[in-house]
């Protein structure tokens, strides 16, 4: 019996993390001519943005109540206790599919505790959220405190992506096809956030890939906080070189030190396409940093 964080994969959460804390990350799916892959699992984002960039057919579908029942059943029949922190609801409906299997569950293992954590953050920004978790495990924190952590973390978190290509918003229905074609023709690039609701929201436009990812080191300062210090996440569809060079930038900057990096997974980048650039922070120093 034990406790134990989980997370899904699009979360984003990098293999060092994973491999250090032996987390368990459910697979988002990902459908590619009509056949079902698993993001992490049995497709790599490598070969994923090859994927979208030979013009294949690219559909995402949430995690569905069975496949939470699957990998909720064995902690269940152990008696362990388990925190799962789940993608936004603004964007998919992962939380109530696990819920109902949760519910299902309950019939059979009417002990089992389990507590499901609406991140309303996506990509890296729950990954953060779920490492500080594992840290404040790590470091004694109580079942409860990680919870009222992981809850304050995902509230403060900071979310602003642009993108290369306006192609994938066009074809997810996020961008008309006027707005597409003048878009293209002025070479505007959208700042895009994660609101309040947990769901992606344009909020800028900027002429040129550079003045776009200028804005986004602008934002982390008009917005963060103890920016010297914290965790900052950086996260990028197939374009490592425009990555490092935004790692820089905030080392530059905000003297930015504490970096994790990774890939837009498949459950966003399938919509944002590749060159997608991301930096996750957080708004406020964290009240939990005795834990971390």
């Amino acid at each position: 019996m034990a406790l134990k964080i989980i997370t899904d994969s699009a979360s984003d959460t990098p293999r060092w993390i994973i491999d250090k804390f032996n987390l368990h990350v459910i697979p988002t799916p990902v459908v590619i001519d009509e056949k079902d892959y698993f993001d992490g699992k049995t497709i790599k984002p490598e070969e994923f943005y090859d994927i979208l960039r030979s013009g294949k057919d690219v559909k995402t579908y949430h995690i569905n109540s069975q496949m939470f029942y699957d990998n909720f059943e064995p902690y269940a029949k152990n008696g362990d206790e388990v925190i799962y922190i789940c993608f936004s609801t603004g964007i998919a409906g992962t939380y109530n599919a696990a819920n109902i299997a949760k519910t299902e569950l309950l019939e059979l293992y009417p002990d089992f505790e389990l507590t499901i954590l609406d991140s309303k953050c996506a990509s890296l920004g729950f990954g953060i959220a779920t490492y500080y978790a594992l840290l404040m495990q790590k470091n004694g924190a109580s079942k409860q405190e990680i919870i009222d952590g992981i809850e304050w973390h995902c509230e403060h978190m900071e979310h602003i992506f642009t993108v290369s290509t306006l192609e994938y918003l066009l074809k997810g229905g996020r961008l008309s096809r006027t707005s597409a074609i003048a878009g293209g023709l002025l070479d505007i690039k959208p700042v895009i956030h994660v609101n309040d609701n947990g769901a992606l929201e344009s909020i800028e436009k900027v002429r040129g890939r550079q003045k776009s990812l200028k804005r986004l080191i602008d934002i982390v300062g008009e917005r963060g906080a103890d920016l010297e210090s914290q965790v900052i996440g950086v996260v990028h569809g197939d374009d490592a070189a425009t990555m490092e060079t935004v790692k820089e930038q905030l080392f530059k900057t905000y003297g930015s030190k504490n970096l994790i990096d990774n890939f837009v997974g498949c459950a966003i980048g399938a919509h944002t396409g590749p060159g997608i650039i991301g930096i996750i922070f957080l708004n406020e120093t964290s009240p939990y940093k005795k834990y971390l």
